[in-house]
């Protein structure tokens, strides 16, 4: 199919622009920017700077994709955003480019679910079939797993890591690292129980459920520490890789400062 766009909207010559793209009225595309096939851009979109955006995205009004980093430091490098494929952006999403300070790239991967008035700041990295509801935030090089869920009104502090197939609810201030296959909340939030409702969506089998269960009980009930607890995990024969994964991002998480793993990573 051919590229459709809108006699109102502004695309820069030097703009790479796939077949089978629509772009809206008013939308303004600058001049390093590189967008896939099957990519819809309903209307008011603005897309700036070196950004790639790639197939059967759809992309709707307000959103702003590749705006300079919000971080003083930033001195003007041309840094990136890339977006990958079969994600949808609803209305006002804001998704900065990278900064000097690590790789330079905002990435995002496929299939996620971005509802309206979300920030994606520099250097965050998304992975695979995330969802993130309306409001939330997150700050600069915050690192969020495959098949995570964020509730709404969310702020999610820098350096922070969001594990797999974990879920933040509404409201919460994310301090510390969450956990994967956690269901966390709160201000500050914390992990109150194993992600039982995405777990059994995702089909894993009852004994993983039970060992994650347990693995959560030790950890964050009876407060046994990580070595005791795996140790106790292993005698029951509980020690499944899903169990092995969570252990190992908790120890991570507490070689960091302020809970935070990431935080050994900060620029000096």
């Amino acid at each position: 199919m051919a590229t459709r766009i809108a006699p109102l909207a502004s695309v820069d010559p030097a703009a790479e622009i796939a077949e089978d793209v629509e772009i809206g009225p008013f939308s303004v595309i600058g001049p390093h920017v590189s967008i896939g096939r099957g990519t819809r851009l309903i209307g008011s979109v603005t897309v700036m700077g070196q950004v790639t955006i790639g197939c059967d995205n759809v992309i709707y009004p307000n959103v702003v994709i590749g705006g300079e980093p919000q971080d003083v430091s930033y001195a003007g490098s041309e840094t990136q955003v890339v977006l990958g494929d079969g994600n949808t952006i609803r209305e006002g999403v804001t998704i900065n480019r990278g900064s000097e300070k690590e790789d330079g790239i905002t990435r995002i991967g496929n299939g996620n679910f971005l509802m309206a008035c979300c920030h994606v700041a520099h250097d965050c990295k998304l992975g695979n079939h995330i969802i993130i509801a309306n409001g939330s935030l997150l700050g600069g090089h915050v690192h969020i797993d495959d098949y995570a869920s964020i509730s709404g009104a969310v702020g999610v502090h820098h350096y922070a890591s969001i594990g797999s197939y974990s879920f933040i609810g509404g409201l919460s201030r994310v301090l510390h690292d969450v956990p994967p296959f956690m269901l966390c909340e709160g201000t500050p939030a914390r992990p109150r129980c194993i992600n039982i409702v995405a777990l059994k969506r995702r089909e894993f089998s009852s004994h993983v459920i039970d060992c994650l269960a347990e693995a959560h009980r030790l950890l964050y009930r009876a407060k046994v520490g990580l070595d005791p607890a795996r140790e106790i995990l292993r005698g029951n024969g509980q020690l499944v890789p899903q169990v092995n994964q969570l252990l190992a991002f908790v120890e991570e998480q507490q070689d960091g400062r302020h809970g935070r793993g990431r935080e050994n990573r900060r620029a000096a």
